[in-house]
Parts: C-alpha cells; sequence; structure tokens
C-alpha cells in the first residue's frame, strides 16, 4: 500500500498559499513604460528615481521574474515585463472601479489660499460659486492679507495659491504668472487734491501703493505729509472715507467699496500694477482648477 492510502478520507492537502502583487508596485511599472523612462515617470507619480528603482526590483522579487533589461541607458521591456503591462493595466482598472463604486470617499485635503482684499471683496464670491459646482466636496481655507505677508506664508508651505499685485519673482517650490494689470487711482475726496500739502492716508511698508504713491509725488515734486498710517487695510480705508487724506489703491478696490477716484490731473498718475497668480507644485487637480479660475477672472 502507497504511503497516500494511509492518508484520512476527505483529509485535503495543504496547497501552496497564493501570492499577492501590491497594486502600488503595479502602478508605478504602468507608469514608467507610459512614461519612457523612470526619471519622466517621477513627474507623474512623485516618488524620486531612486525610490522607483527599489520598487521595480520589488516587483521582480515578488514575480521571480525579470522586467526589464538596459540597452545602454534606456530600460528595455522583457518579454515577461511585456506580458504583465496588459494585466496589471486591466488589475489597475478593476481596483480603480471597486474603489470609486464601493469605496469610501475619503475626505479630501483643504486648498490653502490667500489673496489681497482688493480681489477677496470683488471676483472672489464668484469664483467660489464656479469652484463649487465642479468640487462640491472640496475644503478651502482662504486668507486675506498684503501681498508680501501672503508670499512668506507661501514660503513657509502654508498657502498654496496666491494672488497678489507687484512683480515679484520666482518662489520656492512653485511657479508664477502674471495674469492680468490693474489700473492704480488715487482713492478719496477729491477737494483735498487741490490742498497744496496733500494729506495721505497710507498702509506701513512694505507696500506697493504706497511706494508708487511717494515715488510719483516725488518725482512731481508735490508737497505731502503722512496724516495717518496703519498696518490694517479696513483702518486705511475707514481714515479715507472719513476724510483725513488721499490714498493709493486699485481701481476695482475703490468700485468695490464706493470709494471715489481723483482723476482730471489733479494727482500726477499712478502706474498699473501687475496681478501674479503663485502656486504650487504638484497641486490636485481641483486646487488647479482653483487657480484656474481665480487667473481668468483676474485678468477679466
Amino acid at each position: 500500500m502507497s504511503q497516500s492510502d494511509h492518508s484520512a478520507p476527505g483529509l485535503l492537502l495543504p496547497q501552496r498559499m497564493a501570492r499577492n502583487v501590491p497594486t502600488e508596485l503595479l502602478r508605478s511599472f504602468v507608469a514608467i513604460v507610459e512614461a519612457g523612462s523612470m526619471s519622466q515617470a517621477t513627474e507623474t507619480i512623485f516618488l524620486t528615481q531612486s525610490a522607483l528603482s527599489l520598487q521595480m526590483k520589488r516587483l521582480e522579487d515578488v514575480l521571480q521574474q525579470k522586467l526589464f533589461r538596459r540597452d545602454g541607458r534606456r530600460l528595455i521591456l522583457t518579454s515577461t515585463g511585456e506580458e504583465l503591462v496588459n494585466y496589471a493595466r486591466q488589475l489597475l482598472a478593476l481596483n480603480d472601479r471597486i474603489m470609486s463604486t464601493l469605496g469610501q470617499e475619503s475626505e479630501p485635503e483643504p486648498i490653502s489660499v490667500g489673496m489681497v482684499q482688493d480681489f477677496a471683496d470683488t471676483l472672489l464670491p464668484d469664483v467660489l460659486g464656479q469652484f463649487r459646482l465642479a468640487h462640491p466636496r472640496s475644503r478651502l481655507v482662504v486668507c486675506v492679507g498684503g501681498s508680501a505677508e501672503l508670499l512668506e506664508m507661501f514660503d513657509r508651505s502654508r498657502l498654496d495659491i496666491v494672488l497678489c499685485l507687484g512683480q515679484h519673482g520666482d518662489r520656492a517650490g512653485g511657479t508664477w504668472d502674471i495674469v492680468g494689470r490693474d489700473t492704480m487711482a488715487w482713492i478719496g475726496d477729491p477737494g483735498l487734491a487741490e490742498h497744496s500739502e496733500l494729506p495721505l492716508v497710507l498702509l506701513e511698508p512694505p507696500c506697493r501703493f504706497r511706494d508708487a504713491a511717494l515715488c510719483v509725488l516725488t518725482q512731481a515734486r508735490r508737497d505731502y505729509r503722512l496724516v495717518m498710517e496703519t498696518p490694517n487695510l479696513p483702518a486705511m480705508r475707514a481714515g479715507v472715507r472719513g476724510g483725513l487724506g488721499v490714498s493709493c489703491r486699485t481701481r476695482r478696490f475703490a468700485l468695490a467699496e464706493g470709494l471715489p477716484t481723483i482723476t482730471g490731473g489733479a494727482l500726477p498718475i499712478v502706474p498699473d500694477i501687475e496681478t501674479i497668480l503663485v502656486r504650487r507644485n504638484h497641486l490636485s487637480d481641483a486646487a488647479h482648477d482653483l487657480g484656474d479660475l481665480l487667473a481668468t477672472a483676474a485678468g477679466a
């Protein structure tokens, strides 16, 4: 009698345990194939080249097969690698379908956006309305302040997007674009422009509007006197509205606040100011859409 004849009736012999292929390894594998190289793939899946290389080593270990071979600096798929591409795409598509159909949608990370008061009071309501329709589950953190303050927060990674005024150059970890130009204007009681010594209500430095106002007055040899200085925009607005003096801001701001602009050559012309959109690299699709909406609205 053979040894197998002594086995108990109905007893199943142990089977070899099935191994799983981690989907994150397959996703990186497909990204490398579609990008054409590991260095190019790093731009789409946000892993370093060394991390990708380790992942591919691990995938080859799991499958016990070589997936790539080198041809100089190029990576070429082996026959096993070519066969795996189709299986990997099918498995990832099924995984994504399961998650979108049955998975519990995770709470999205908040998008932090900063802008100067000129835009918060004018274009922000319409932009938020359009954004809500496209991304109803997105969460926003909105900060309103001066351009210098907002850009400092961006540099400290506290803001994802900044819409500000003036030329500020490249930012670490982000890109900037000129998305429009705003016309600077003198705001306040036109009668004050007739004073021999122009009373001014200005924000504390750093402030692009303060610099522009003082520069053109100096160039025109126009006497002035600083009657109120404040770090706070609502306080400056109150000083202008209360008739203490005139100030300099965008026409957009004056319109939104119902403040009169001083025209007719009574005061020297102030230059236009650029509208700058700064956004962090590798933002989510929702954050990119928000940035595009702000850029369009600011340039209108």
